[in-house]
């Protein structure tokens, strides 16, 4: 790994280690080595989801316990973790594997994501936990200062059955149509319906629940259209 780009890491997390093995570990993926940033990813994601839900119960002061679930929950997701270990760039500096290097695995959302928690992980082994802490919330800085209404984070599903609960409708159901693909690619089709069959709509999606979750805004957006 070269020492210059590792020293640009350090330079745009503002946070030099005393101990660079720990940095090296956190972005070594399982696949390159058995002494990977696994470990250091377990303690990274405690660190941000604490870190975030601090930020916001001092920056929403009057969001009740689900708000503050919701808002958290946009921000410590998989893909905004991989947003932020983009402009990091720590693509340029993961160890991976072989298999993983020719899949392409230095731009998958999940590799990235669980690199950028073992690197604030990492940091706190470093460096403890105060200086993890400020690392975390200059990197989420600009998203907290960019956050939406917490009523517009719920889910589609919920969304949907608010909708249908406020105009004495019957709830939803969702029946899994297909699975296809290998285990690490699986695709989902999944149809959502109403219990008196007047209106259904389909989706796809990488996990069932994800397929759910499409399929529900799409009913529901079929739902507003026929109510408009």
């Amino acid at each position: 790994m070269a020492a210059n780009l590792i020293q640009r890491l350090q330079n745009r997390l503002a946070y030099q280690f005393r101990e660079p093995a720990l940095l090296s570990q956190a972005l070594t993926h399982r696949s390159a080595s058995a002494r990977n940033n696994e470990r250091l990813e377990f303690l990274g994601d405690a660190l941000v989801n604490f870190v975030i839900a601090e930020a916001l119960y001092r920056q929403r002061g009057d969001a009740e316990e689900g708000a503050l679930s919701r808002l958290r929950a946009s921000l410590v997701r998989e893909e905004t973790l991989a947003l932020l270990a983009t402009k990091l760039e720590l693509s340029e500096v993961l160890t991976l594997g072989e298999s993983e290097l020719k899949s392409g695995g230095f731009r998958r959302h999940s590799i990235l994501a669980d690199a950028f928690e073992a690197v604030l992980g990492a940091i706190y082994l470093d460096g403890g936990f105060a200086a993890a802490a400020d690392v975390c919330r200059r990197l989420f800085e600009e998203l907290l200062g960019q956050l939406p209404d917490a009523d517009s984070l719920k889910d589609a599903k919920t969304r949907l059955q608010e909708w249908l609960q406020a105009r004495q409708r019957p709830l939803p159901r969702y029946e899994v149509l297909s699975e296809e693909g290998p285990p690490h690619e699986r695709r989902f089709a999944v149809r959502a319906s109403l219990a008196d069959g007047s209106h259904s709509a389909e989706a796809t999606g990488r996990s069932r629940r994800g397929a759910e979750q499409d399929a529900a805004r799409a009913l529901l957006q079929v739902l507003e259209n026929a109510d408009a």
